[in-house]
């Protein structure tokens, strides 16, 4: 599916006036700026199913944590506040076990390892877990790579984190993954992490090229090493109680376009990568890519054998890291 940015957003910007016909409209929450390629994802959602529905279903995305941060959205979205939910898989982690694996550092050997694990039967499997947790899972979207930027040193060995303190989301795993590197971590909402960093809060953050630039953190931490140690899906879930209210025509009709919205989030995600790429290293930033991962992912066994104890979660990582 070839859709360019520019024609994504003229095309959600019509979604907004149509939204306003439809009988039921639903919201739609994302922490991301409006033009990010989630929040166009599930606009372009919004679209497919007002086509199929014939204007009984559109949806209306509230960009730019307009509904609250993710660790609050998540709860408004399982009260049935919010209808959906764009959201990191890392504040699931200590909700539902079975995001715990997909979290883990190094799970997924690229983006393609990623992609054939999460479309197939085990990404079923985990968006099955959330009907537990009155939500339902419909689709993951990529997250990209995730890596170390800070606003004091180049860093290009696990040495150099030593004592440095890191914004990471709210999970246990990504503390423990900080800390096994020697470094300090900080759990901070996605929203507070420019002011930290800009007032010395702490040192820095980590995250993928388009939340490092869209954020603006490229600004007041230049420094960015593509160590890329998480590649974590993102999810699309919906309030299990909107979803009970649905015919299971339109529950099925719901499915079928979030998961339709899929191909052309990772075109966009990967247009939208280079380009972010491209304007932090034009606006001075310094990127690090030439680094040895083997310190990095040795130091991460650790975090494991914590955080993979169960039958359930051991089974998972087997399976994920024998997928081809």
């Amino acid at each position: 599916m070839k859709l360019t940015l520019t024609a994504a957003l003229l095309a959600g910007s019509a979604l907004a006036t149509a939204a306003t016909a439809c009988e039921t409209t639903l919201r739609s929450s994302d922490t991301h700026p409006d033009g990010y390629p989630t929040v166009i994802a599930v606009q372009e959602m919004g679209k497919l199913l007002e086509e199929r529905t014939d204007g009984r279903l559109c949806i209306e995305v509230f960009p730019s944590a307009q509904l609250g941060e993710e660790k609050d959205t998540i709860e408004q979205t399982q009260f049935g506040v919010i209808d959906m939910l764009r959201v990191s898989m890392g504040p699931f982690n200590n909700i539902i076990e079975e995001t715990q694996v997909v979290s883990l550092p190094y799970i997924f050997r690229s983006v393609d390892h990623m992609h054939k694990v999460m479309d197939g039967p085990i990404g079923d499997e985990i968006l099955e877990a959330f009907s537990d947790h009155d939500l339902v899972g419909l689709a993951f979207y990529d997250g990209g790579s995730r890596s170390f930027y800070n606003s004091e040193k180049p860093i290009t060995s696990m040495e150099d984190l030593a004592g440095m303190k890191f914004r990471v989301m709210q999970s246990d795993i990504f503390v423990d993954m900080v800390s096994a590197l020697g470094a300090n971590a900080t759990p901070l909402p996605y929203g507070e992490v420019y002011s930290s960093i800009q007032t010395g809060v702490i040192d820095g953050a980590e995250n993928n090229w388009p939340s490092y630039e869209s954020s603006g953190h490229f600004e007041v931490a230049k420094y960015y090493t593509l160590d890329e140690h998480l590649i974590v899906p993102e999810v699309l879930v919906m309030s299990k109680s909107t979803w009970d209210g649905l015919s299971a025509e339109d529950q099925e009709i719901v499915r079928q376009a979030a998961k339709d919205s899929v191909p052309m989030m990772r075109e966009l995600w990967a247009e939208r990568e280079k380009e972010s790429e491209a304007k932090v290293i034009e606006a001075g930033a310094e990127v690090v890519t030439d680094i040895d991962k083997t310190p990095f992912i040795e130091a991460m066994k650790p975090v494991y054998e914590k955080h993979v104890t169960s039958d359930t979660l051991k089974d998972l990582v087997e399976r994920i890291q024998a997928t081809e």
